[in-house]
């Protein structure tokens, strides 16, 4: 009887272990490295149809291209679901930023996103007028200085060259500018965050703010999706508000330079809001920070300095709607039951858009190709989801998960809610998977373990208990959906490209990109296939 006891013992490990077919791996890694096509795709999207901002004809036309794609490798139902309204259309045409005086130079510099136009070449006084706090100092101390600085600058900026940045010359970058995880960092994320009580903070005013900066980011993937939709609507609100108030006050432009601008980079995003109905914020450029501290102390020391400003840039007198592209590939035995891949398709507008997040869109639709050029057996349908707005606020997916599944104020589930086996999203740059966030998961851990052990060296080491945050996978865990961001090598994503003008072609790996498209293609085929869907938490309350 011990004996038979001890047998069973041993033969549990064997039982929790998922099936992997390797041959089907072998097959999915020969498609995915010597055929890949998932550069070519990337080179589409950043060099032809980049950048991808929401609501730009440049969005559009991107995603006609992708729905070209997907059909072409025999996806169905290939289309686009509009959500929304989103805000403006925005189009830039024509940007130039100009010192005059004490002697011509042409400065490097970009227009913040949603800018007003000149109407013409513009000069004005230059007046250094800085606003010393941002979202990141936390709500309360942001609108304490916004208030601040409006009642110091209200009546004394018309027609002014507003200088909104302290002169701050940039730190020497002495850690490394392009890295990927150790060994000992990946074995650090597999270990389990000490125990902590869960946030009860409903609102982001009652949560104490870190005073580090380097902290910044663990304290925002601490926070649970709905503070995480408070901080977006922080932000969106929060520019919004300067915008308004630089319009309202007739200010004939602005000049800053970004906090993490070095060696000559640029980095942008919004210059006021999106919304029709709001009013735009005059032109606004962000200046190489080199160039913009020579600005700071000619104005400082009194010199004489002029400076000329020209935008051009056609923006649309009402709301459009946002969009997301969806595709799928019908699955058989189980074909009402789905399982999903997604990337967020929108970029910002200095670059092209390449690791942000042109390469987890290419690496999806690269997926879709390698599950149809293989005819691969698929029970469950397989459909893929390139979201509109995610830099703004998680809008197309969020918009998708409401009209689809569930809305998280409510949780009241349809039917497909019940339908859904998974979400897997990529989108941390072109680093190449070194494993998963398990979102606090812990059933998912055997499967995950089991599916990506043929990909062990390839680098895919890591299962993490830990929360990831900041993108679409958010969406689908808010309403109890099995939703998945993977552990990638970090390269320069935080360091060089992340919103800023070197997010081109130029900084994606290719073989990484591959692993990439490889990985998900062996996880997908896996959940389509498994004779259970995956295992769910119980469903969250309402928001």
């Amino acid at each position: 009887m011990r004996k038979f006891a001890v047998l069973v013992l041993l033969a549990l490990p064997a039982l929790a272990q998922e099936r992997v077919d390797l041959g089907i791996v072998d097959r999915i890694k020969a498609e995915a490295f010597e055929r890949s096509r998932v550069m070519e795709t990337l080179r589409n999207l950043t060099d032809v149809h980049g950048p991808r901002l929401t609501g730009s004809p440049g969005f559009e036309d991107a995603a006609h291209w992708a729905m070209g794609e997907l059909n072409g490798y025999g996806l169905q139902k290939v289309h686009v679901e509009k959500w929304g309204p989103f805000g403006r259309a925005w189009l830039l045409e024509q940007a130039s930023v100009e010192l005059i005086e004490p002697r011509y130079a042409a400065l490097t510099a970009v227009p913040l996103a949603w800018s007003a136009s000149t109407n013409g070449p513009v000069t004005g006084d230059l007046v250094m007028a800085p606003l010393r706090a941002s979202f990141r100092d936390g709500p309360k101390k942001y609108r304490e200085a916004l208030d601040a600085y409006r009642a110091k600058w209200t009546g004394k900026l018309r027609g002014k060259i507003v200088l909104l940045s302290d002169s701050k010359v940039p730190a020497a970058q002495t850690n490394p500018q392009f890295k990927r995880y150790t060994a000992a960092e990946l074995a650090d994320m597999a270990n389990a965050p000490a125990p902590a009580a869960k946030l009860a903070a409903r609102k982001l005013d009652e949560l104490e703010w870190p005073e580090d900066p380097a902290e910044l980011g663990k304290f925002f993937g601490s926070l649970p999706n709905a503070l995480m939709e408070q901080l977006f609507d922080l932000f969106t609100q929060g520019v919004a508000e300067r915008g308004e108030f630089f319009a309202k006050e007739g200010v004939a432009g602005v000049l800053l330079e970004d906090e993490r601008a070095h060696e000559g980079m640029l980095f942008s995003e919004a210059a006021g809001g999106f919304k029709a109905a709001g009013t735009p914020a005059p032109p606004t450029f962000v200046v190489t920070a080199e160039q913009y501290n020579r600005i700071a102390r000619l104005v400082d020391k009194k010199s004489p300095a002029r400076v000329r400003l020209n935008l051009k840039a056609t923006t649309s007198d009402r709301d459009v709607d946002g969009l997301n592209i969806i595709g799928e590939i019908p699955g058989g035995a189980r074909q009402d039951e789905i399982v999903m891949v997604g990337a967020h398709f929108d970029s910002w507008h200095s670059g092209t858009g390449a690791t942000d997040n042109g390469a987890g869109s290419a690496v999806m639709i690269e997926v879709m190709r390698i599950l149809k050029a293989l005819n691969l057996k698929l029970d469950r349908t397989v459909r893929i989801g390139l979201w509109g707005g995610e830099e703004q606020g998680l809008f197309g997916s969020r918009a998708y998960v409401k009209e689809h599944f569930a809305d998280p104020k409510t949780m009241q589930v349809t039917s497909e809610h019940g339908k859904l086996s998974g979400y897997f999203n990529l989108d941390n740059g072109s680093g190449k998977i070194r494993g998963v966030y398990l979102q606090g998961h812990d059933a998912m851990r055997p499967i995950f373990e089991s599916w990506l052990a043929p990909f062990r060296d390839l680098g895919v080491t890591t299962v993490s208990i830990r929360n990831t945050g900041g993108t679409d996978h958010l969406s689908f865990a808010a309403v109890g959906l099995p939703g998945f961001q993977f552990i990638q090598d970090p390269l320069d994503y935080g360091t060089i490209t992340h919103h800023s003008d070197m997010d081109t072609w130029d900084h994606a790996v290719p073989e990484d990109l591959m692993q990439a498209s490889a990985v998900i293609a062996t996880l997908v085929y896996q959940t389509a296939n498994r004779s259970e869907m995956l295992p769910r938490r119980e469903l969250p309350k309402p928001e």
